[in-house]
């Protein structure tokens, strides 16, 4: 079976990569020559773990290729996926769609036979009712099935979510769409993944209701950090308590600094703004938005009020600034708020992320980037955890006091142990977990979390 990947952003490289695993023939298409040539060359244009090898090994195969014709993908594909970009749209937060048709648009112009084009791109409902359209109106010579197949793809662990899924959803209209996306899928029948056939606008909605319904379960969690804050209980043995529910499950129960992404952020919005297009309410996730929002602004005045009410002329070491660890991504990354709005009340920023520094040295002006969390923390008066980048867990609390000015810890994703910390000194702050004070020998339990575990 031969393939054709339109877009080689995260979800078309890494897509196209796997299906080559599968041992389908791809082929990869971009207008970005100097990506292309990055590619080809072995150098990713984003962190995905694995990745790199993954596209070595089915290019040195054979199964897979790149190049920036669509012309040349497009020619004697059985199906072709379009994988770019749906952004926010500017201004009312419907998702930007302009990409998706320019590719269909190219497509249509390119295909000489029968086709199956597959929306795999997070889109609106609707939108494939809309193409199928559009491929009639512009090739009424051709017979052109349209199909959904969205992706659940999390950032740093892409490839096994895709190698391994909990379920793959195909939204067809035909039985040849059924088919070939059966084919394209075939190997996951071996470990017996669910392969769930629906109609067009229900694959579309299956994508933003889990995302909106994830993004509900992190937000929720996060208020009820809130509240444990104020009546002493512990936010990860509340959320252990719930987790063990099987009603419930442990997954996105998680306090933290709030969601980001290029997924949950946008589709939210998206999923808002096609309700309001069928007059339709959905309050919980409106609210979430909101809520959302707000949390990374509460999140400042965590660390302000830990720093004894001002920030002003201090030092605040921040690591970790992507919105998750194992990814270069920056979108949406509570960072972006927080880094910022610190610098406005008069703090001296110093950061440190392990793979995401390139990117938010374009996107926070004024920040001091270091080589690793040792050095920006040398004369810091407070260190700031903000992504829980695993080689953060295990610092040398001994070797940070040394360094420090101010022994001080804001913890916004709770990864150390608070009896551990203050023991070692430190005045430390924490997302929903009672506070320890110097000398109380309470047993608190340790936090028992993952970074897997964490919001995708």
């Amino acid at each position: 079976m031969r393939i054709a990947m339109i877009g080689t952003g995260y979800v078309g490289l890494v897509s196209g990569a796997c299906f080559a695993e599968f041992g389908l023939e791809v082929v990869c298409v971009d207008k970005d020559e100097e990506k292309i040539r990055r590619i080809e060359s072995g150098d990713m244009p984003i962190y995905e773990p694995g990745l790199d090898q993954l596209v070595a090994r089915n290019r040195a195969a054979g199964r897979l290729t790149f190049t920036t014709s669509t012309a040349e993908a497009v020619n004697g594909a059985d199906a072709v996926f379009i994988a770019v970009g749906t952004p926010t749209r500017r201004g009312d937060g419907h998702a930007d769609l302009r990409y998706v048709y320019a590719a269909a648009a190219d497509i249509a112009a390119n295909l000489r036979a029968p086709t199956l084009v597959v929306t795999k791109s997070t889109v609106p409902v609707g939108t494939g009712r809309s193409l199928l359209r559009f491929f009639r109106q512009q090739r009424p010579d051709l017979e052109i099935d349209v199909a959904s197949n969205p992706e659940f793809l999390r950032e740093g662990s892409a490839i096994d979510d895709f190698m391994r899924p909990d379920r793959v959803v195909c939204g067809v209209e035909t039985e040849r769409a059924r088919e070939l996306l059966g084919a394209a899928y075939r190997p996951l029948n071996l470990i017996e993944t669910p392969i769930l056939f629906t109609g067009l606008e229900t694959a579309e909605l299956i994508k933003y209701a889990t995302n909106a319904f994830l993004a509900t379960k992190i937000t929720f969690i996060n208020e009820l950090a809130d509240l444990c804050e104020r009546v002493g209980a512990d936010i990860q043995q509340v959320a252990k308590g719930m987790g063990l529910d099987g009603r419930i499950g442990r997954k996105f129960l998680h306090a933290g600094p709030g969601y980001g992404g290029s997924c949950f952020p946008k589709d939210t919005l998206a999923l808002l703004r096609t309700a309001e297009q069928h007059d339709t309410q959905l309050r919980i996730v409106d609210t979430v938005v909101q809520v959302n929002e707000a949390r990374k602004r509460r999140m400042v005045r965590k660390i302000v009020d830990a720093c004894g009410g001002s920030v002003a002329g201090r030092t605040i070491a921040v690591l970790g600034l992507t919105f998750k660890p194992n990814t270069d991504d920056m979108r949406e990354s509570p960072s972006l708020v927080i880094v910022p709005a610190l610098q406005h009340e008069g703090a001296r920023v110093r950061a440190y992320d392990p793979k995401g520094m390139r990117e938010a040295a374009k996107l926070l002006p004024g920040v001091e980037f270091g080589s690793g969390p040792y050095e920006i923390l040398e004369g810091a008066d407070a260190m700031v955890l903000i992504t829980e980048w695993n080689e953060f867990r295990g610092l040398d609390l001994r070797r940070v006091r040394q360094l420090m000015r101010e022994p001080r810890i804001v913890d916004l994703r709770n990864v150390f142990d608070p009896l551990r910390v203050v023991r070692e000194g430190f005045a430390y702050t924490s997302i929903g977990r009672p506070a320890v004070a110097p000398g109380i020998e309470t047993v608190l339990p340790a936090p028992e979390t993952t970074a897997e575990e964490r919001d995708a």
